[in-house]
């Protein structure tokens, strides 16, 4: 999959996750449209988490950290379908993954004036393999990071964060979901 978003398309959904159709992926994120998305958290046996550096060429907030895969599912496709598919396509690898919760959320790109406005769907997993296999028309860098040092950084610079990342990493503190080991307990 590369960038260019003219054939792509989300799927509108309305706070209760009811699908009201299709909108073509840039007019959606002009106007703020709520649609289906998917964030996931790779962590390792180390405990560490995976961050995914945006595209520089991504449509909007290219070039910020973020989780280590995040996408849009297809109409009629299960967001841990797509989650899956989007692991392949965009860092060249694919693990169990577990749904942990769901929030909405809207931020606005100030360099392209886009609007992200979704219900997304956080999944987590662990992955001990290949991580430089990543698709560069979509990923910057990768990188593993300790939760301390991932903190510490996020209060030093949290422009280089995307909104939703920041969201939904407070979500999984506060879940207590940080841990390789409460992570582990999911999958039992």
């Amino acid at each position: 999959m590369t960038t260019d978003t003219a054939a792509e398309y989300v799927v509108l959904v309305n706070k209760k996750g009811k699908v009201l159709g299709t909108e073509e992926k840039m007019a959606a994120h002009q106007k703020g449209l709520l649609h289906k998305a998917f964030s996931v958290f790779i962590f390792n046996s180390n405990g560490q988490m995976l961050l995914q550096q945006r595209a520089f060429t991504k449509y909007h907030f290219g070039g910020l950290w973020s989780n280590s895969c995040c996408s849009h599912p297809r109409l009629n496709e299960p967001e841990e379908d797509a989650a899956h598919r989007r692991l392949q396509e965009e860092l060249g690898f694919d693990t169990p993954l577990k749904e942990v919760f769901r929030f909405i959320y809207r931020a606005q790109d100030e360099a392209t004036q886009l609007i992200e406005h979704e219900l997304d769907a956080v999944f987590v997993g662990i992955y001990d393999g290949d991580t430089t296999q990543f698709n560069p028309d979509e990923v910057n860098a990768v990188r593993w990071i300790s939760i301390p040092e991932l903190f510490k950084e996020l209060n030093d610079n949290p422009q280089q964060f995307t909104y939703w990342f920041k969201t939904a990493l407070l979500e999984l503190t506060d879940k207590s979901l940080l841990s390789v080991n409460a992570i582990k307990k999911l999958f039992k």
